[in-house]
């Protein structure tokens, strides 16, 4: 009897937070081992269609670097990086787009919808959704300065087209956006699944921006999880180099998102089974809740 005890104590829990978010909408970066592995990509699914039975609109921005990789290395094509991005030309581009959109994409929406969901498939191309300009790499020089370098067709979101999102939503849909973004000239652009996931949380003044990572969250100078931080502290330790590697630009993707309206940002473990559902339903979480 204790067992359902449990379970019920556990749906009281979730209470308070199902009556706060109702309504609202979240934006999740789905990435990682989450993509990978059989158990937690139904996990996920489930976690996300809990989310929409709930009455929280919830939008996903997926990326697919492991795809992508095995597909280039398929057509014999060997990728540059330049500080973690990689230099992407017109050959790579084409490749690029075709695995995100015309595989991930819908593999993504494919499993959501096999599990109840009604999701559908964008890229940046669809109704506008991603417009998008040239990003220019910085690169430390051997003077001490910064050079902006040009590595193809990598972009930035200059805009995000909302009211598509909006119209989804309003209809029951769930969105999955792939992150290709359109440039003024009709071009494609490969652009960092976090910033896109940032950028249309920050667009559609979201309640919560969740990054799905293969790590605990965010982590001190003694690799202990950070259960809350906000922004003012975790620029400090980015300094004091306690955050270091590729959690830096995921830290400031959410500054940057919490700076444009979005209410709260979270960085998970997404080789957790239930990752999103427990850090949101319970009081304790199980990731880093990054506030203003």
């Amino acid at each position: 009897m204790k067992h359902l005890i449990d379970k019920a104590n556990t749906l009281m829990e979730a209470l308070p937070y199902i009556r706060r978010f109702s309504g609202k909408t979240f934006v999740i970066k789905y990435g990682g081992h989450a993509m990978a592995d059989e158990r937690l990509k139904e996990s996920f699914v489930l976690d996300v269609i809990m989310l929409r039975s709930l009455g929280i609109n919830t939008v996903i921005v997926h990326g697919g670097g492991p795809q992508i990789n095995e597909t280039l290395k398929r057509y014999g094509i060997v990728s540059e990086f330049v500080r973690g991005m990689r230099v992407t030309d017109r050959e790579t581009m084409a490749v690029v787009e075709m695995v995100l959109v015309g595989q991930v994409n819908k593999e993504v929406v494919g499993y959501l919808n096999q599990h109840g969901g009604r999701a559908v498939g964008l890229s940046g191309k669809d109704g506008s959704l991603l417009l998008s300009k040239k990003l220019l790499q910085e690169v430390p020089t051997d003077q001490g300065g910064v050079e902006q370098v040009d590595i193809g067709y990598v972009g930035d979101v200059v805009k995000v087209n909302s009211d598509l999102i909006r119209t989804l939503e309003q209809g029951g849909f769930l969105p999955v956006i792939a992150p290709v973004g359109v440039g003024p000239e009709g071009e494609s652009y490969n652009i960092n699944a976090d910033l896109v996931a940032g950028r249309v949380a920050a667009a559609l003044h979201a309640e919560k921006l969740i990054l799905l990572t293969d790590t605990p969250g965010v982590l001190d100078a003694d690799k202990q999880l950070i259960p809350a931080i906000a922004v003012a502290e975790m620029h400090r330790l980015i300094e004091q180099e306690a955050i270091t590697g590729g959690m830096i630009p995921k830290v400031v993707c959410c500054a940057d998102a919490l700076r444009d309206g979005v209410k709260k940002a979270h960085i998970i473990d997404g080789r957790m089974e239930h990752a999103v559902l427990l850090e949101i339903f319970t009081d304790v979480g199980i990731g880093t809740e990054i506030t203003k």
